[in-house]
């Protein structure tokens, strides 16, 4: 039987950031990456844009060159994914049906795109974006001469695959469930500002709709029925409604876990010498009031990476990373600090209408958040805010020209 020191399930972010900071700690056990992709790692966010609008080449993606990992004596077992695991045992069998034995494992797998439950769901046309396979596919039926696209969900993915999708010559309607988009990780003044932007760029943004199903004809979608019998013609479905974490196996294994696998701040599972990080993790926010979540970003798949790396070299430390976030969506760079969750009452700095504002989210006088349009000075000062857990005095808070240096303190 294959065996290795460390086993890390998953080639993405974190799987990678996790191979690469052992190496930099000093660790010279072998190391064994899984990954169910045929690619060696390379980075997620930019296939809804840079890739997705061909400003960007796949081989600008990587992570490393491919070389690197067998430099860094990094095996890659790619084109199979962990299917069981052993905790008695301390064994990963894979879909190709080998079995690999660890020392430590790391799972890594983050989530598959969540589907939509209604009929048509399966049509040809219909599309996730959460993968190379997954672009390529959509950009092979976009050269085809598709143009009449329905993106369903008011996400990050949703807006940024609008966007770029608008700028190639399509005709773009969204489709968001919610009363507004963006609704589960910003506030109102940066919904309607992204709204707006949308709108004004052509985009056919409508909120609170619900859809039916998808319509098709011999195998193809071709439009999105929704709830009030209007259909939607469509050649291409994009469906960005969030993930479901990749846990199946460790849940099976006896780990705790429901939204995500339960994990210490040590990024530590329930079970012995098993460590999840990433999009699939759930553990207790310091930035969210200590309360559970799982947090969908590369910096949390990298800085907890960073922690399971130490522990591993023997220098454990928990992990207490500020989250962040960004979101590129036409010439608007969208930068977050911190966790709106929960807060009672947001600032906001300069004009939405001069398209550079922040707004500032507070819980009981504090800073715990910031949304930043076009303002990197708020977003690297504000930083600082959030991790201080500052109670700034509100006036000069929403007054554009102070900046938020001068309110640390």
């Amino acid at each position: 039987m294959d065996k290795a020191d460390v086993v890390i399930v998953g080639a993405g972010h974190g799987g990678a950031q996790l191979a690469l900071a052992l190496r930099q700690h000093g660790f010279e056990g072998s190391i064994a990456m899984i990954g169910r992709e045929s690619e060696p790692p390379y980075e997620r966010p930019p296939l809804s844009k840079e890739y997705l609008a061909r400003d960007k080449t796949f081989e600008r993606l990587y992570i490393r060159p491919p070389k690197f990992w067998d430099e860094k004596d990094v095996r890659l077992v790619l084109g199979t994914e962990a299917t069981a695991v052993d905790a008695k045992a301390k064994t990963v069998t894979l879909s190709s049906g080998e079995t690999i034995g660890y020392g430590t494992l790391v799972w890594a797998a983050g989530g598959d795109p969540r589907r939509l439950s209604c009929e048509g769901a399966d049509y040809a046309g219909v599309h996730a974006v959460r993968t190379r396979a997954d672009v390529d596919r959509l950009m092979a039926e976009l050269d085809g001469g598709a143009r009449k696209v329905a993106v369903i969900g008011g996400g990050y993915i949703g807006l940024e695959a609008a966007a770029v999708l608008r700028k190639l010559g399509c005709d773009v309607t969204l489709l968001e469930a919610l009363p507004r988009v963006l609704a589960r990780v910003a506030g109102e003044d940066i919904s309607t500002f992204f709204e707006a932007e949308h709108r004004a760029h052509g985009v056919d943004l409508r909120t609170g709709v619900m859809v039916d199903s998808i319509e098709g004809s011999d195998g193809k979608a071709t439009g999105v029925k929704l709830a009030d019998g209007e259909v939607i013609p469509a050649e291409i479905v994009i469906v960005g409604i969030g993930i479901v974490p990749a846990i199946g196996p460790l849940i099976a294994a006896g780990a705790a876990g429901a939204n995500g696998v339960d994990v210490d701040e040590y990024c530590r599972t329930s079970l012995p010498g098993v460590y999840a990080i990433g999009d699939c993790a759930a553990h207790a926010n310091a930035f969210a009031d200590g309360a559970v979540v799982r947090l969908e970003s590369v910096q949390n798949a990298n800085d907890m990476a960073k922690t399971v790396a130490l522990s591993i070299c023997g220098e454990a430390q928990p992990y207490n990373a500020i989250p962040w976030f960004w979101s590129n969506q036409y010439d608007i760079k969208l930068q977050t600090a911190g966790l709106s969750i929960g807060h009672d009452r947001t600032v906001l700095r300069g004009d939405p209408a001069s398209r550079s504002f922040s707004v500032v989210y507070l819980k009981d006088g504090r800073v715990i958040a910031l949304d930043c349009v076009n303002m990197i000075k708020d977003y690297v000062q504000g930083r600082k805010m959030v991790e201080g857990r500052v109670k700034p005095d509100l006036d000069r808070l929403a007054d554009a020209d102070v900046p938020l240096k001068e309110l640390v303190d």
